[in-house]
């Protein structure tokens, strides 16, 4: 049998709806909205995974106790969505980046020198986390490479 995790759509539309505990018409509507969207059989019916009833209730949560529209709740989930994408990727930098400076064979962070102007346009360099030296200015720039990765 094939592992299942949060993410494998068992439950039929009417499971669903009483695990979430709402209509099913409403799940429908949901789905029609772009809200919760389930995944299909091969005959077109609905399958829910347990993330996607965790999400509907999520969804019936911000609707009936915070008394947001059902396009702010689209609009939460996208950028819900967004941040998750965004740190996903950061992740992937990340990795990126440290394989790349173990390749290098540095010791330093790769991010370990600051850039930083003053009032009369001299560049100052520093260390990550010190502030700049002669000058009265606070600004702090870092700088990062635009090398290709």
């Amino acid at each position: 049998m094939a592992s299942m995790d949060d993410n494998t759509p068992v439950y039929v539309i009417s499971v669903a709806a009483e695990l979430a505990g709402m209509h099913a018409q409403t799940l429908r509507q949901y789905d029609r909205l772009g809200l919760v969207i389930p995944s299909r059989t091969r005959g077109g019916g609905r399958r829910y995974s347990a993330r996607d009833v965790s999400l509907l209730r999520e969804v019936q949560r911000l609707s009936q106790d915070e008394g947001i529209s059902l396009a702010g709740i689209a609009r939460i989930l996208e950028l819900e969505n967004h941040v998750t994408a965004l740190q996903s990727r950061v992740l992937e930098l990340t990795a990126q980046l440290d394989a790349l400076s173990a390749r290098s064979g540095s010791l330093a962070p790769p991010l370990s020198r600051v850039f930083s102007v003053t009032s009369t346009g001299d560049v100052l360099t520093g260390r990550l986390g010190e502030r700049p030296r002669h000058t009265q200015s606070q600004a702090l720039v870092l700088w990062r490479s635009s090398r290709a990765t």
